[in-house]
């Protein structure tokens, strides 16, 4: 069945010696084992997998589970909400679903004209490992979407937490989904919780990748108190001089680092908010040196503009502030998605 299906999101399906189903994993096995202890165990969430098919069923059964945690999915018809379920650790679950019915009371035009077809199930992982047996229509043909079926431009974020959607109730509505949502976008999320750390290896990784049209990049907060100013410098000069090279047509946007407590700490020789300062600093002066018509640096005041948008850890943003952030990176990225949908014709 796993040709039937399209896995967005999923570098690599991985089958586990004397287990059945098969692991969605956001990263490579050798870009995951290459990142620090903690970047290890995200690399390995399916945070943002979707498994994507096309049926006339009106009824489907999907077979998954939740591997080390319980995990929740969503599932959506096109750009529609459709249902929420529940999955615990280590319970193979079968998803029951149901074609909406009242998708025929209304003009087709109503429910195709924004990103996806409305004959596209998507299956939406959030934070967790998810594993895939298999679906069944009661004899129904089942395919991948075609082309027309799902959004023409593709997203690739990579960040924190932050970007992986930390803070809001489901990562779905993580300010970088948002932003692809108002601009009709795909997209991919590699954000990585406490482990944005732009290891050579995930660099590599990104920079050989050909499955996007427009690059975003947190960077930073993950390294505030590990790495030396000069290593973030030598980091970040690496990925983005990979980007550059590989991909010097399309747009790519970094941000400097999201106010939080730090970038406010009433002590201002803490060591975070001097390498906050500083990192930002360094993403400054890079995008001078280089010049490079296709690179913009934006500023991350400018996308997180109120400070009560936080939780009360005062990093992540809440589903106020997600929201918040998705509609104001949405605004800064319009014109370089109106140039891409230009350039399609």
């Amino acid at each position: 069945m796993l040709e039937n299906v399209k896995f967005h999101n999923t570098a690599e399906l991985e089958s586990r010696t004397n287990l059945p189903g098969v692991r969605l994993q956001r990263f490579p096995k050798q870009v995951r084992e290459s990142l620090t202890e903690k970047g290890r165990t995200k690399a390995a969430e399916s945070s943002g997998c979707e498994i994507r098919f096309v049926t006339e069923a009106a009824n489907i059964r999907v077979t998954m589970a939740a591997q080390e945690k319980d995990g929740r999915v969503l599932v959506f018809k096109g750009d529609f909400f459709h249902a929420a379920y529940e999955l615990k650790a280590g319970v193979v679950t079968t998803l029951q679903l149901e074609a909406p019915e009242r998708f025929l009371e209304v003009p087709a035009a109503l429910l195709d004209n924004v990103a996806f077809s409305s004959k596209v199930w998507r299956i939406y992982c959030d934070r967790f490992t998810a594993i895939f047996y298999d679906i069944d229509a009661y004899g129904y043909a089942i395919r991948p979407p075609e082309r027309r079926e799902v959004p023409q431009l593709t997203i690739l974020a990579y960040g924190s937490s932050i970007t992986q959607g930390a803070g809001a109730l489901s990562h779905y509505n993580g300010y970088v989904q948002q932003t692809a949502r108002r601009l009709g976008m795909d997209m991919l999320n590699l954000g990585l919780s406490g482990s944005c750390c732009c290891e050579p290896e995930l660099a590599d990784h990104l920079v050989e990748r050909e499955d996007w049209d427009l690059a975003y990049l947190e960077l930073g907060v993950n390294m505030r108190g590990t790495v030396s100013t000069e290593e973030f410098q030598h980091r970040v000069t690496y990925l983005l001089d990979g980007i550059i090279r590989n991909h010097p047509t399309k747009p790519i946007l970094a941000t400097t680092i999201y106010p939080n407590r730090a970038t406010y700490f009433n002590d201002k020789a803490h060591s975070f908010s001097q390498a906050e300062k500083q990192f930002n600093e360094v993403l400054q002066r890079y995008v001078e040196s280089r010049q490079h018509a296709n690179l913009t640096l934006l500023d991350g005041e400018r996308i997180m503009i109120d400070f009560t948008s936080l939780t009360s850890d005062l990093i992540h943003p809440s589903d106020y502030g997600h929201s918040r952030m998705g509609e104001q990176l949405a605004g800064f990225l319009r014109p370089f998605v109106d140039k891409l949908r230009a350039a399609q014709g």
